[in-house]
């Protein structure tokens, strides 16, 4: 009785400090973990940590490695022009590509859940995350071709163009030389003479395209009409040579759908369109004394798109292939953070009266922060080393305007001009603009095991 009052009389700390005390796993022997933790450290310092310091050391040295130069690769850094736009091409970007394939898979990931098929519509944002980076640029470099017939933006954009702009009838086309047409201006072209319904008024041409005149008629000479100044626009070229200079021979086309102006003065005093047997009638009432004009949109060259991969647009083109491949990441995983939201806030801010704009932006959104952190943060690091992207789509000709740090890091140590101290210098101001924001994502992962 004694004993078991006296154990009930013990201190109630002892007691739990016995049961509550921990037991170490490893029985004693912290060398167990360090044994199996041993490979993992010899590979990490063999692939991670020697690179970091021999690249450190290597960037104070110069290009042959023997003559320590201090911080001079450094201050090369902001001092040469292709560096210092790569770090502004890095700046763009930061700021760009993460924030808009974050807000574009934040909008894929909310409307997905009120469409019926909105699973088959993830599967197909999200595979773009299965090509590699090389394949993405080559489809891409295909992509932004110049040419309409090979370039599918290029075949939008001019399909688009000439939707709400009539093409040029005859692009390139120009008056045969000694002829009576003479260039005006601005790619016009005007007779020498004035014009009379006493005689027609001829055009011959040369330099049209085959394709230009893919179901043309033979050409007919244009005959007197009473108070009209009549005229012929014709391909003025026989295949296979032969025929007369100014003169409709037999199988030379006709020039269908030009505009003809009669011009007095500077002004325009009549106009007319050449029909399909190529002849064209003015009034002689207005038009008698003029001069006949063939405007500069008859021959003006045809819309062939947007040059996207000049200096002036290769980035945000390629910040595009970049935003059509991760758009799909960043949707996921705000997908799966919306599946993990407490419906009854929403429903409760219904309830409320709120629309379903200011639950997006006061509800939806401010529950999805952490989610949206992760994702920032996550592009954010992708996106400074970026490279196989601006290496393989960015041509030639503009691959300066498009240059990333990462490019040049690899350009310096393994291009045509080496400088392996300058290139490890790149290397390890690189990773300098890593650090801060893999600090903010430790930060971040702390945070949230504290709660």
């Amino acid at each position: 009785m004694s004993d078991v009052q006296s154990g009930a009389d013990a201190p109630a700390g002892a007691v739990g400090g016995r049961a509550g005390k921990r037991r170490n796993p490893l029985g004693g022997r912290p060398w167990v973990a360090a044994a199996f933790l041993l490979p993992a450290l010899v590979l990490l310092g063999a692939l991670v940590g020697y690179p970091i310091v021999f690249s450190v050391y290597r960037s104070l040295f110069d290009a042959s490695g023997h003559g320590f130069v201090g911080l001079d690769n450094y201050g090369e850094l902001f001092s040469d022009d292709g560096i210092r736009t790569a770090l502004k091409n890095n700046i763009v970007w930061v700021v760009v590509a993460p924030t808009v394939s974050t807000a574009l898979g934040l909008i894929f990931a909310v409307l997905t859940e009120r469409v019926r098929w909105g699973t088959a519509f993830k599967l197909v944002v999200f595979m773009p995350m299965a090509i590699s980076m090389l394949a993405a640029g080559i489809i891409f470099r295909l992509v932004y071709d110049q040419a309409p017939e090979r370039g599918v933006a290029n075949a939008v954009a001019v399909a688009v163009h000439d939707t709400f702009a009539d093409p040029a009838p005859f692009p390139g086309a120009k008056p045969r030389p000694n002829a009576d047409l003479k260039a005006s201006g601005g790619g016009a072209f005007t007779t020498r003479s004035a014009v009379s319904a006493a005689s027609p008024a001829n055009l011959p041409l040369v330099a049209v395209q085959p394709d230009d005149l893919r179901g043309a008629r033979q050409a007919v000479a244009a005959g007197p009409r009473p108070g009209m100044i009549t005229g012929t626009a014709w391909l003025d070229f026989t295949r296979g040579g032969g025929g007369r200079a100014g003169v409709i021979d037999p199988g030379e086309k006709a020039l269908a759908g030009l505009t003809v102006e009669a011009v007095k003065d500077g002004r325009v005093i009549a106009s007319a369109t050449t029909a399909a047997d190529g002849t064209y009638a003015l009034p002689a009432d207005r038009a008698e004394g003029a001069r006949i004009r063939l405007p500069a949109a008859n021959f003006a060259a045809a819309y062939h798109g947007v040059t996207w991969l000049g200096p002036a647009l290769v980035t945000p083109a390629i910040i595009g292939s970049y935003v059509w491949m991760w758009a799909g990441f960043a949707m996921v995983l705000i997908a799966a953070g919306l599946a993990g939201m407490p419906r009854e806030l929403l429903e409760a801010a219904r309830v409320d009266g709120a629309n379903e704009w200011q639950i997006f932006r006061r509800v939806t959104v401010p529950l999805l922060a952490p989610v949206l952190v992760v994702v920032l943060v996550t592009l954010m690091i992708n996106v400074l080393k970026i490279f196989d992207l601006v290496y393989i789509i960015a041509p030639g000709s503009s691959v300066r305007s498009a240059n990333v740090l990462a490019l040049q890091l690899f350009q310096s140590s393994f291009g045509t001009d080496v400088d392996e101290g300058l290139g490890s210098a790149i290397a390890v101001f690189l990773l300098l603009l890593v650090m801060p924001v893999m600090y903010v994502n430790l930060r971040r992962i702390q945070k949230e095991r504290r709660r």
